[in-house]
């Protein structure tokens, strides 16, 4: 049996340790035996330090990057860097971005996702998005900033000067991880299970759903995402990435997230070891 290798941030303190945040995740892949584990320095590369890798094994290409999230410039670097030591990312910076930024991935997925603008230098003509949309929310082209006192979304009554005094909080909780220009999506209204938004995040990989799991905690008996729709987007331009679909209270289903599949998390309480052995099942035979 061939194993594969997964590339993991190492402690700020030692990288020669698993980052702590990690550590459970970590030690479940390696309990499935079918991978090699790598860590590197990841705080001290991002503060401009010279890339350092820690393995005791020998990296079987292409490897899997499970981290925390890098802007679009710094992935690339980091493919770079990893290259420059034979280190092969399955995840190209072209891939990375085609999921990782929304509005890459937005023209793919328009037709089960809320309605978008985008604004790329960050100046929002509010009285043009209140002639498309009655409510909309506010995000870069990654990330919002929910469970602040930021608003969870905006109507019409809102003028053009109190929206302006609001970016000024959003700029403030995204700070140097803000990424890309703003997006104003159509506000949704999801359906709740005690309190909980019905939603699921699917994992692909090698075009393939290697996980479906709920994502907010909401109840186990809740309605899934129908299997019609979620393989629908099994085809998008990267071997590796997430989808997030929810329930909206009229019982239809909408995408509401896209992202990245190494820096995407589980969902709490997912069983990991599983979805390291689906993700290897998926990806075990591939050359790049």
């Amino acid at each position: 049996m061939s194993r594969m290798t997964l590339l993991f941030p190492g402690s700020y303190m030692n990288f020669r340790e698993i980052e702590e945040d990690m550590r459970e995740e970590y030690l479940a892949a390696k309990e499935t035996g079918l991978f090699r584990t790598v860590l590197f320095n990841y705080d001290e590369w991002l503060a401009g330090d010279k890339l350092k890798i820690r393995t005791d094994e020998s990296v079987t290409n292409p490897v899997i990057y499970r981290g925390w999230m890098l802007k679009p410039n710094e992935y690339e670097k980091f493919y770079s860097d990893l290259e420059s030591q034979g280190i092969r990312l399955l995840t190209s910076p072209e891939e990375y971005q085609n999921l990782h930024l929304f509005p890459n991935v937005y023209p793919d997925i328009r037709e089960d996702t809320a309605g978008m603008m985008i604004f790329e230098s960050g100046d929002v003509d509010v009285e043009t998005v209140k002639r498309t949309f009655s409510r909309f929310m506010v995000k870069d082209s990654v990330k919002s900033v929910k469970g602040t006192e930021f608003p969870a979304f905006f109507d019409r009554n809102v003028t053009q000067q109190g929206f302006d005094e609001w970016m000024q909080v959003f700029y403030k909780y995204r700070g140097d991880l803000l990424t890309g220009g703003i997006c104003i999506k159509e506000y949704l209204d999801l359906k709740r299970c005690d309190g909980k938004t019905n939603e699921f995040r699917v994992f692909y990989a090698n075009h393939e759903i290697i996980s479906l799991s709920r994502n907010s905690g909401q109840p186990g008996y809740t309605r899934m995402p129908p299997e019609q729709l979620i393989n629908k987007y099994s085809g998008l331009k990267s071997l590796y990435y997430t989808i997030d679909y929810a329930e909206l209270t009229d019982g239809t289903w909408k995408i509401i997230e896209a992202g990245d599949g190494g820096v995407s998390g589980l969902s709490p309480g997912q069983d990991a070891a599983a979805y390291y052995r689906a993700l290897y099942q998926a990806v075990k035979d591939m050359k790049i």
